[in-house]
């Protein structure tokens, strides 16, 4: 690999970073903006929300625009349009321009891994794509992991949350100068075909409807949620967007380049792909409970458990990095087969053996490099097989997949973490009745309003509420049964991110199978 490439490979690296960092760093000052902006927590939610779904509108529209137009052009603009968008974030007087401001954003940082990707498969050596598209993907998986944590060091070392956008200033100035030296545009035949305006405003309109009904569901009562008038009228509204999109596109006349990849759709080795892409999305969302596992489970302060987050983080970019060499040299259906089997070896460490944090740090190493495998090379280097001038529209519908699939799947994991603190008092009574200590021992004991039940009480306030209790007897016992309804939850999440990564194995064999034919 010449100066040039391994200088490009940098500059992308970087700029997938940097985007992909963005949405999880807030998380830690999102109590700092609800108290600055003074608008609630539903609105405070806002902020991470309208960023997925700008992401989610963006990467398909971008994929094409950079087959048309030049993927050093599209990626310079990008981070302009990143760089602008985290200025204006920062210099925010309100809380409704704050939030313009991170759809901006978002619109620019959600090209950036779409247009690095396709780069790499149309520049660089076939035998060396593997290994580069592995340091792109694991950028952006161990930047999703590390958001949080570097967003709470960044917030105590600075006191301010407009640091966490600032920072990003000087790195897009930087980007844009290297970029500009490293990144050469690659030969494009003329566009003579008009701009397909009218796919484009169904696709976004289309796209923005479902992952706004998406994130309406609740994970409590997710079957009641899925009732609800709100909830259906705009997941109909997007399901009648995707079928104008499809009969618009169908009508695209030869003068004019769809924005939908019909022909692509089609063949039934693309639609595997996208189901892949959904699977992996699902199992890096199963990535951000971990912390809450560590602190809840593990019984760990909240700031050490940042610290044993780093071993997932590590083998996410060990496993990147070595599913891009598997690719290079075995292909991405062997590569997909070994981070599956990865996978379903960690998730399923954690119900039937994790009761230590030594142990908590193997099975999370495993599942880090299983999902790190995923993310870069094989399931990108599938979407783009004999696509031609197309590598951007199928890498940007295939991020598209990966991004539905993690705003799907935090709701069916949270599910099961809030169910099962509906369960404390019937395991608090079992225990009791076990333990031979009397069920009015707890009334006398604890101090809740009238009305109250332990069942609509979050974890924080349970576990308060029980450790101010004088009898220690009494104490450990109603801790010991908060930390087994904990522990059912998480179980749950665990054994249904197993059940999904076993999907990804099956699929991946189909796949297989399908392109030997």
């Amino acid at each position: 690999m010449n100066r040039q490439l391994k200088g490009a490979l940098f500059v992308f690296a970087i700029g997938v970073f940097m985007a992909a960092l963005d949405n999880g760093i807030i998380t830690a000052s999102l109590t700092t903006l609800i108290y600055a902006f003074d608008v609630s927590a539903t609105w405070g939610s806002w902020t991470i929300t309208l960023y997925t779904l700008g992401l989610a509108i963006s990467v398909p529209i971008i994929g094409k625009l950079s087959d048309q137009f030049g993927r050093k052009r599209l990626f310079m603009i990008e981070v302009a349009i990143f760089g602008i968008g985290s200025l204006c974030v920062a210099l925010s007087p309100n809380f409704p321009l704050f939030l313009a401001s991170r759809f901006l954003q978002s619109l620019g940082g959600g090209g950036i891994f779409i247009i690095a990707s396709s780069y790499v498969l149309n520049t660089f050596p076939k035998d060396k794509q593997g290994r580069a598209l592995g340091l792109i993907g694991g950028m952006n998986g161990i930047a999703a992991i590390l958001g949080p944590n570097l967003g709470a060091l960044i917030l105590q070392a600075t006191g301010s949350w407009h640091w966490l956008f600032l920072i990003n200033i000087p790195i897009s100035i930087l980007l844009l100068l290297f970029g500009g030296s490293f990144i050469k545009e690659e030969e494009q035949e003329p566009v003579n075909e008009k701009m397909d305006w009218a796919g484009i405003l169904f696709l976004t309109t289309a796209v923005l409807s479902l992952m706004y009904s998406l994130t309406l569901l609740e994970g409590e009562a997710l079957l009641t949620s899925l009732l609800k008038p709100t909830f259906v009228t705009i997941f109909l509204l997007s399901v009648v967007l995707f079928i104008a999109l499809f009969q618009v596109e169908k009508r695209t006349g030869h003068d004019c380049d769809p924005i939908l990849p019909l022909n692509l759709i089609k063949t039934p080795t693309f639609r595997w792909t996208l189901l892949l892409a959904s699977f992996s999305g699902m199992i890096l969302a199963s990535v951000i409970f971990i912390p809450g596992y560590i602190e809840q489970y593990l019984n760990i302060p909240r700031e050490q458990a940042g610290f044993w987050f780093t071993p997932l983080a590590l083998a996410s970019g060990v496993g990147a990095g070595g599913g891009g060499t598997l690719v290079d040299k075995k292909g991405p259906i062997y590569t997909l087969v070994t981070a599956s089997l990865l996978s379903i070896t960690g998730f399923l460490l954690f119900p039937l053996w994790v009761d230590t944090l030594w142990q908590m740090a193997i099975a999370s190493s495993f599942v880090g490099a299983g999902f790190g495998m995923m993310l870069g090379a094989p399931i990108n280097v599938l979407a783009t097989e004999n696509t031609s001038d197309q590598k951007g529209v199928a890498l940007g519908t295939t991020s598209l997949f990966r991004q539905l699939g993690m705003t799907i799947a935090p709701t069916i994991y949270a599910g099961f973490l809030a169910r099962s603190l509906t369960n404390v008092e019937e395991k608090v009574s079992n225990n009791l009745s076990e333990e031979a200590i009397p069920a009015q021992a707890v009334g006398g004991a604890l101090s809740l309003p009238e009305g109250e039940n332990l069942d609509e009480k979050d974890f924080e306030s349970i576990k308060s509420t029980f450790e101010l209790i004088q009898d220690e007897k009494l104490r450990e016992s109603m801790l010991s049964s908060l930390h087994q309804v904990v522990g059912s939850g998480y179980n749950g999440l665990f054994i249904s991110s197993l059940i999904i990564s076993a999907f990804a194995l099956f699929g991946t064999l189909r796949l297989r199978k399908l392109r030997k034919n």
